[in-house]
């Protein structure tokens, strides 16, 4: 799904991407027959950088060598699978998903279409509960030298055309990996940020299932243009969460006598406090308003469906005295939580 390269890397980028994937990709060349010496300085990588051990490059430097090695091979399976993926096969799998409803049909059609190119691994979407799994199984174990980079690559890629589809960012509840801890593994928290697993039985990715239900929001102009230059959708990651809202709903109705801070709810859903603030303001919310409208529901409900004395169910939402209390609920409804209950 790449296009061809630019003619240089920015040069000021942090450096987090693991060197062993440009070794991964130097791999692929030889596997082909080829010389990666081109590509290699297209990226400026020299060969001493390439055999550095814990060496790190930029993720531009990593677009530009995997852009390069993808269209010189002419194949985006960059050696893993039994035969090429020619050039312009995962933008193929990308249109073919376009005009799906929903974000699930999306990902079904994705996993389904990508088994008749790359028969060497099968991928699946399932729903288990409240959480969706995309899971990636190895139908025989891919060649060592590139098998790491291509299992990133192919859970990148699907994660971050999902999130591109719906123009959301999709959290991950969890992300697991059929091989050990490499050297780089803290590497992942940039590609795969939330809770990680090696050693696992198969890749896969966990997120809310809630995402799946979503519409797309992209159309064949909006491809095309990814098109000219996709690679940093499998490296980038989205900052604004279309669902966001409703899970600070669901962490805050959890304990709603709590009232969790913001950092408390930014560690429960895998981001900053200052992303929290940020991200709901773009959603035209904000967290106390959010903080008070589940107070709210919450005293409504334990005012109407239960025979609680005002003093409980004021310390069940979470505020220290009934006059407190008392004083909020009037503003918010309008009337004193007695004369809420009796009227109704």
């Amino acid at each position: 799904m790449p296009a061809a390269p630019p003619s240089r890397p920015a040069a000021t980028a942090a450096a987090a991407t693991p060197m062993a994937f440009a070794r991964a990709i130097a791999a692929a060349y030889r596997r082909h027959g080829q010389n990666p010496d081109g590509a290699l300085k297209l990226a400026r990588i020299t060969p001493a950088q390439l055999q550095k051990a814990d060496g790190r490059m930029t993720a531009r430097q990593m677009e530009l060598l995997s852009a390069a090695a993808m269209q010189e091979l002419d194949d985006e399976g960059l050696a893993a699978f039994e035969r090429k993926l020619p050039w312009g096969s995962y933008g193929m799998l990308a249109r073919a998903s376009l005009t799906a409803p929903t974000l699930g049909v999306a990902l079904k059609r994705w996993c389904r279409h990508h088994g008749l190119i790359a028969g060497g691994v099968r991928l699946a979407l399932a729903v288990s509960g409240s959480t969706a799994i995309v899971s990636l199984r190895e139908q025989r174990t891919l060649p060592r030298e590139v098998r790491e980079l291509s299992i990133a690559f192919v859970l990148r890629n699907i994660h971050g055309l999902a999130c591109w589809y719906v123009d959301s960012r999709i959290p991950l509840q969890g992300a697991r990996f059929p091989y050990p801890a490499p050297p780089h593994a803290d590497a992942y928290q940039h590609m795969f940020p939330g809770p990680r697993q090696f050693d696992s039985a198969q890749a896969e990715l966990r997120f809310d299932a809630q995402y799946l239900a979503l519409p797309l929001r992209r159309d064949e102009k909006a491809l095309n243009q990814l098109l000219q230059r996709a690679l940093p959708i499998t490296v980038l990651q989205y900052r604004r969460d279309r669902l966001l809202v409703g899970q600070v709903r669901q962490a805050l109705a959890a304990h709603p006598e709590r009232a969790p801070s913001a950092a408390a709810l930014a560690e429960v859903l895998h981001v900053s406090a200052r992303t929290l603030h940020r991200q709901l303001k773009e959603e035209g919310a904000s967290l106390q308003r959010l903080k008070d409208e589940v107070r709210m529901e919450r005293a409504k409900d334990l005012l109407l469906r239960t025979t609680r004395p005002v003093k409980q169910v004021a310390a069940a939402v979470g505020f220290r005295n009934e006059k407190s209390f008392a004083r909020a609920f009037r503003a918010w409804v309008g009337v004193a939580p007695g004369a809420f209950r009796s009227t109704q």
